[in-house]
């Protein structure tokens, strides 16, 4: 169940990038508005690994938390949680 959700996730993080790419060939943004995009997304899918876990007990955490959260009608924010520090909450 962690593996599909960490894989989804990783999936709609990358359609920011690859949305950044369209971005520039439409000369919408330059080279380092897309760098940052970049690096944004490093931070966010780092923040995604260390929720997801990497052994039994932290995929377990995960599972129980996804659940939660869906059973809550919420959801969690990886690309948000990739703001870096003074653009949290800023939409990129």
């Amino acid at each position: 169940m962690i593996a599909a959700y960490h894989e989804e996730q990783l999936g709609l993080l990358l359609e920011r990038v690859r949305e950044g790419f369209v971005r520039l060939d439409a000369g919408e943004i330059n080279v380092f508005e897309l760098d940052e995009l970049i690096h944004h997304y490093k931070r966010s899918a780092a923040e995604l690994w260390r929720f997801c876990g990497s052994s039994g007990g932290g995929w377990v955490r995960a599972a129980r938390t996804v659940e939660f959260l869906h059973d809550e009608g919420d959801k969690p924010d990886w690309w948000g949680a990739g703001a870096s520090r003074g653009r949290r909450g800023r939409e990129d």
